[in-house]
């Protein structure tokens, strides 16, 4: 099983020990990438990637390495701390560089047979936004099976944890790490992933873009065929 996990942050605090604990008990290859410091550009919306391709980015070979980490793994962690109550924003600058991959235009067929989990922390609130920042992305990527753990760590430093708090941690990654080793191999996504393709499958046997419309059409999702199945 391969892991990749994208931090949100180039420092290790809270989020990274959660995350990284989290890929070390799936067990397996794993591959992290810290932004912004393995990825630090702003996607500059000149919309190349939806009308004329993704290599057509101004930042694509920058981009690459990530990119084809997250091709090749069974699991996508993304972690990020809580940021004024959302992800931060060079988790949010990554993600906006993935639009083309949303299921309105042309998802990766892998993303629909892998897990994909979303870790934030946070002295207090803001978790679920945080999160759900994150978790959008998966979803219209058409990640089959999607987790979200959130954690109010009382902390601004890991140090500063309370061993009640570590432990608790300690439980909920082991069990979630569980949980994805059963699913390995095993992932298909669910009737909400599964309706949003059929209504994306509509839009593009009537063409909407003319890159994507092509791009369904090749792979034969205009037809029977669907990514989730062999």
């Amino acid at each position: 099983m391969k892991t990749v996990i994208i931090h949100g942050q180039s420092h290790k605090g809270s989020t990274y020990h959660i995350a990284h604990a989290l890929g070390e008990k799936i067990g397996g290859a794993c591959r992290e990438f810290f932004l912004p410091r393995d990825f630090d550009r702003f996607c500059v919306g000149c919309n190349q990637c939806f009308m004329e391709g993704e290599k057509i980015c101004p930042h694509y070979e920058a981009l690459a390495p990530i990119t084809s980490a997250m091709d090749e793994a069974d699991v996508i962690i993304l972690a990020s701390p809580v940021y004024v109550y959302h992800a931060t924003g060079a988790m949010k600058a990554f993600l906006d560089h993935y639009g083309y991959r949303w299921m309105v235009h042309r998802p990766e067929k892998s993303m629909f047979r892998k897990q994909g989990v979303c870790i934030s922390t946070a002295a207090g609130a803001g978790l679920g936004s945080t999160n759900k920042d994150m978790a959008d992305s998966l979803f219209f990527w058409g990640v089959g099976k999607i987790y979200r753990y959130g954690k109010g760590v009382a902390a601004i430093t890991w140090k500063g944890v309370s061993e009640k708090k570590r432990a608790s941690i300690d439980r909920a990654t082991t069990a979630l790490a569980k949980k994805i080793r059963k699913q390995y191999g095993r992932v298909k996504p669910g009737i909400r992933t599964r309706v949003w393709f059929f209504a994306m499958h509509l839009m593009q046997r009537k063409g909407f873009n003319e890159r994507d419309a092509k791009y369904w059409k090749g792979m034969g999702w205009t037809g029977r065929k669907r990514p989730w199945r062999s």
